[in-house]
């Protein structure tokens, strides 16, 4: 096995393809006493965006700054807090990100309540999970986002079930909606052979002022092997709110995502393709939107992670391409 692939191996990425695994990313962390471990990262970059109409930007700095703590009380329960800065692009944040206990009813059920975040959707909210700098952007038509509730989750041999009833599907700026109704999550994760793992993913809410449901459809499939990770990654929505870029009641989205990544000694790349599209209720395309991403990186040690990106953009609603690129550094501890 490569160094490189050994490195994303050791912090995570496979981990998140085990069944029923949050995808987290992290190196091993500190541990300040026998029962409290803190780990977290330092997200930085430089960003060039290009359109072909013209007006060229750049973004550097700081992206995010995160550090967690996990405590172990004993006897099945842990703790887990964790604190991020963010520089969103509309300014700067501070916020608690994920706050909630989980208990080990046995060594196949166990239960967690408080704010977490979905187990829905190929790509992780954090950098620290992703093959590439960028995600794919269409996260918030179709992951359930950060939730506030209760979630069980039941591990087999070579499968996975968890539900999660939930104040409601939350979304990725980790502020969940005024609602009276729950929402609920349902996961089902298959993994035929060692290689191997699907995930598909239902998640229904009530739309705030209607009889409606919105609901949302993940799948997403993976294989690694060796140094190679394939995946792909369908989606549906129907119904969703405003609130995350619909219009509302009789809205609809689909979209899906293909990746390739292969890691060699310290130095990895990515091929990234990926489609998505919008309708309001009149069947009138609101977003219809795909990019095309390569990535090389590169492991300088085992806590810092290079991540080079040219990404092509196409709007076909308005006929705009877009080239982007950028450089990353990632360091976890």
């Amino acid at each position: 096995m490569s160094k490189y692939f050994s490195y994303l191996t050791r912090i995570g990425v496979v981990a998140g393809a085990a069944l029923g695994a949050s995808p987290n990313v992290y190196a091993d962390g500190f541990e300040l006493s026998e029962k409290l471990t803190v780990t977290g990262f330092i997200d930085m970059s430089y960003s060039v965006t290009e359109p072909e109409n013209g007006g060229s930007s750049t973004s550097s700095g700081l992206d995010q700054f995160e550090i967690d703590f996990l405590y172990d009380f004993g006897q099945g329960l842990t703790a887990q807090v964790d604190l991020e800065y963010q520089d969103n692009g509309s300014g700067e944040e501070v916020d608690i990100e994920q706050a909630f206990i989980s208990y080990g009813v046995s060594d196949s059920l166990s239960i967690k309540a408080g704010r977490f975040l979905s187990y829905s959707g190929w790509e992780t909210e954090e950098p620290t999970g992703l093959f590439q700098y960028s995600g794919t952007g269409y996260a918030k038509y179709f992951y359930g986002g950060y939730q506030q509730g209760v979630s069980a989750l039941y591990s087999g041999d070579r499968y996975s079930v968890a539900l999660s009833a939930v104040s409601d599907l939350g979304d990725l700026e980790g502020e969940a909606r005024d609602s009276s109704d729950p929402g609920f999550e349902f996961m089902l994760a298959l993994n035929p052979v060692e290689a191997w793992t699907v995930k598909g993913f239902y998640m229904t809410d009530k739309l705030d002022g209607t009889s409606k449901n919105t609901d949302l459809i993940n799948i997403w499939t993976s294989y690694i092997a060796g140094g190679l990770t394939l995946a792909a990654e369908v989606n549906t929505s129907e119904n969703a709110p405003a609130a995350v870029g619909f219009a509302g009641v009789g809205a609809e989205a689909k979209g899906y995502l293909l990746m390739a990544n292969y890691g060699w000694d310290k130095f990895g790349l990515t091929f990234r393709y990926h489609e998505s599209e919008v309708e309001d209720a009149t069947g009138d395309t609101l977003e219809e939107l795909s990019a095309f991403t390569i990535a090389p990186s590169y492991a300088v040690s085992d806590n810092l992670l290079v991540v080079l990106e040219y990404r092509r953009d196409e709007d076909d609603i308005t006929n705009e391409s877009t080239n982007s690129f950028a450089i990353e550094a990632l360091v976890t501890f």
